[in-house]
């Protein structure tokens, strides 16, 4: 069976300080190569945030920045690319102008949020739950780098209106942990990318408890393989048709109301 593929989770790039893979070198790698790549791949469509090499964020400039960057990825990829942008919890003011802004251009995703990246942890923080709280008014669908059990807990039993998209099952433990939140608010979903989902089984174990509507195919380009993605879904046995439809496009398409 043929599979439409929304690839939920990526990090397009325009300029080499924001291509964070580990082997550029070694992979051919440029803008226009992406789209070439993904196509070949059978994906109609890519999703995610801009991330820069600088990681500490003294303003938010650059943040802005790469938001911009994101945007400007967008009219380049004509429909092929949904930008996510970032927020700053340090910024409350200018993270909240930037959702106005974002909402009026049609943007709903806010993320992959990277906090090592831009100087800060902490998802139970005061500030950014006024964050969530103001993308919440716009419906806003926030996907967001897996860091701090405790701190992810608290964030979701604080904002279950915010439909969460969590990055990376991780390990058996943290994956667990990501099966608890999802039993606290039928908001919170979780994206395949990262390590996890070469545990044989782990996609079946989590759908046997949720169903196959919370899951969603992501890869992590550029620092992973969408291809070995693709394959860890399309070619699990352990898998109906019908889920991993849902979980390569159906799923996404419904989430970023596509």
């Amino acid at each position: 069976m043929d599979y439409n593929i929304i690839d939920f989770h990526t990090h397009p790039f325009l300029t080499e300080n924001t291509n964070i893979c580990s082997h550029i070198d070694n992979c051919n790698m440029s803008a226009e190569k992406t789209k070439e790549i993904y196509q070949s791949l059978g994906v109609e469509k890519i999703c995610g945030s801009v991330i820069s090499k600088t990681k500490w964020a003294d303003s938010f400039d650059e943040i802005r920045r790469i938001n911009d960057e994101a945007l400007e990825l967008r009219e380049m990829y004509n429909g092929f690319y949904v930008p996510g942008f970032h927020v700053h919890p340090a910024f409350v003011r200018e993270s909240c102008e930037e959702i106005d802004r974002m909402h009026a251009l049609g943007v709903n995703l806010i993320g992959e949020l990277v906090p090592y990246y831009h100087g800060w942890d902490d998802y139970s923080c005061e500030n950014f739950s006024k964050i969530l709280d103001y993308a919440e008014k716009y419906d806003m669908l926030v996907s967001f780098h897996s860091a701090g059990n405790d701190a992810m807990d608290k964030m979701v039993q604080e904002h279950p209106g915010v439909r969460f998209v969590a990055a990376h099952p991780g390990e058996y433990r943290d994956f667990c942990r990501h099966m608890d939140r999802m039993k606290m608010s039928d908001n919170y979903c979780l994206d395949v990318s990262g390590y996890g989902i070469f545990r044989y089984g782990m996609l079946r174990h989590a759908i046997d408890l949720f169903g196959a509507d919370r899951f969603l195919f992501g890869s992590d380009y550029p620092t992973c393989s969408p291809a070995m993605y693709i394959g860890g879904v399309r070619d699990d046995l352990l898998l109906t048709d019908d889920e991993k439809e849902k979980i390569l496009y159906l799923n996404a398409k419904r989430l970023l109301k596509l």
